[in-house]
């Protein structure tokens, strides 16, 4: 057994494995074709579209409400996209992925009631993505 094969059959319990690995693979390929000079929003318009074609269901730029406990609306954030109504994703171009960028995607989670989010990052010579799983959503 090659040690890929082993990984693979090790995550078995991913959070939506198929529709994950095929986002990161399109992020892959944004990344290869466009490089690591433009600005995010470059790299979401090729994402977009490479959604289009493969017909995959999303929504871009979704705002969100951020709410009390009592429920009172207290401002607003927008994903840069959430995927299939599973999976959110935030695009970056910065040095690394750092803790803060984890938490926003957590926040962001929290008021999109979603269980994974995805962040990716276009600056350096290789695509850097990270999972981030919202602990308190227990079914998905």
């Amino acid at each position: 057994m090659r040690a890929n094969e082993k990984r693979i059959g090790a995550n078995s319990d991913l959070v939506y494995p198929e529709l994950s690995y095929q986002l990161v693979g399109l992020a892959m390929e944004v990344h290869n074709e466009l490089g690591n000079i433009y600005q995010e929003k470059h790299y979401q318009k090729l994402f977009e579209e490479k959604l289009k074609k493969l017909g995959i269901p999303y929504e871009k730029e979704k705002q969100m409400l951020i709410k009390t406990r009592d429920n009172s609306e207290i401002g607003e954030f927008f994903a840069d996209f959430i995927v299939d109504n599973k999976v959110l994703l935030e695009f970056k171009r910065v040095n690394f992925i750092h803790y803060n960028d984890i938490k926003q995607v957590l926040r962001y989670l929290d008021a999109a009631k979603l269980k994974l989010g995805i962040v990716l990052n276009f600056k350096l010579n290789k695509l850097q993505y990270r999972r981030v799983i919202n602990p308190r959503i227990s079914s998905y």
